[in-house]
C-alpha cells in the first residue's frame, strides 16, 4: 500500500533497540555458504550453451509438446431390449455386458536409440568440437521422447580421465517433450570450448591438451557408443 504524500509511516524500530545493529558473532552458524562468483560465471556461461542446444532441437521445424501423454479410452455402451416372450408376458430388460476397452500400441522405447557424433574427427589449435547427441526412432509408431536437459548430457573423457560432463556446470535443467516419427530423429548440438569440468563447476587448473578423446551422449538411462575423435 502506497503511503499518501506528507505522511511518514510508523517507525518500525523495537524500543532499546537501534535499527541496522549487527548481532555479535557474525553470520548464523550453519548458514550456507554461497557459491562463489567464479562459480556463477561459469554457470552463466554454460546457460547460453544450453540455450543454443534448445535451439538446435526447435530448428527442426517440429512443434515441441509438453505434458504427459494422454491415452484415449473408449467409452463403453450397452443396450437394452424388451419384448414379448412366447407365452405373452414382458421379458425383463437386460443389459448387454459392455465392451473391454482394447488398449492402443504403444511406443516400444527399445527401439529409440541414442547415437554420438562430432562434426569433424580431428581439429587443430583452437578448433571447438561441436558435439551431436541424435536420437532416433526404428520403430513402427510414433514415440514421445523427452529431449530436454534434464535427461541430455555430453560427456567427454580421455582414457580413464572424466574430462568434461555438460552437468557439471547446468545451472538449470527443462524438460522439452517432443514426438519422433518412425524412422525419423532429432538432434542437439552442443559446443564444448574445449575445457574441463568437475561436479559442483568448481574451477580445474588444468587445460585440455593435444591428443585423443572420446564423446559419450546420454539421454536419461540410455547411453550412446563412444564417438572418438582428436585435438591438435
Amino acid at each position: 500500500m502506497q503511503t499518501p504524500p506528507g505522511k511518514k509511516q510508523p517507525s518500525k524500530k523495537q524500543p532499546g533497540k537501534p535499527a541496522g545493529s549487527a548481532k555479535p558473532g557474525g553470520a548464523k552458524p550453519g548458514a550456507p555458504r554461497k557459491p562463489s562468483a567464479a562459480v556463477y560465471r561459469r554457470r552463466r556461461l554454460f546457460a547460453g550453451g544450453a540455450l543454443l542446444l534448445v535451439l538446435g532441437l526447435t530448428a527442426g521445424g517440429v512443434a515441441s509438446v509438453s505434458g504427459a501423454l494422454n491415452a484415449k479410452s473408449e467409452q463403453a455402451s450397452s443396450t437394452q431390449t424388451e419384448g414379448p416372450t412366447e407365452s405373452g408376458a414382458q421379458a425383463t430388460p437386460s443389459a448387454t455386458p459392455s465392451a473391454t476397452p482394447s488398449a492402443s500400441p504403444a511406443c516400444d522405447q527399445k527401439l529409440v536409440t541414442v547415437t554420438a557424433a562430432t562434426n569433424k574427427a580431428s581439429y587443430g589449435a583452437g578448433e571447438k568440437p561441436l558435439l551431436t547427441l541424435k536420437v532416433a526412432n526404428g520403430g513402427k509408431l510414433p514415440c514421445r521422447v523427452n529431449l530436454g536437459t534434464s535427461q541430455m548430457e555430453f560427456l567427454v573423457t580421455s582414457g580413464s580421465d572424466r574430462v568434461f560432463s555438460s552437468k557439471d556446470c547446468q545451472a538449470e535443467s527443462e524438460d522439452l517433450i517432443k514426438t519422433i516419427a518412425p524412422g525419423k530423429s532429432e538432434t542437439a548440438n552442443f559446443p564444448w570450448p574445449r575445457n574441463r569440468s568437475v561436479q559442483g563447476c568448481e574451477e580445474i587448473a588444468d587445460g585440455v591438451g593435444a591428443g585423443y578423446y572420446v564423446f559419450i551422449a546420454k539421454l536419461g538411462p540410455k547411453v550412446s557408443p563412444p564417438s572418438v575423435f582428436q585435438l591438435s
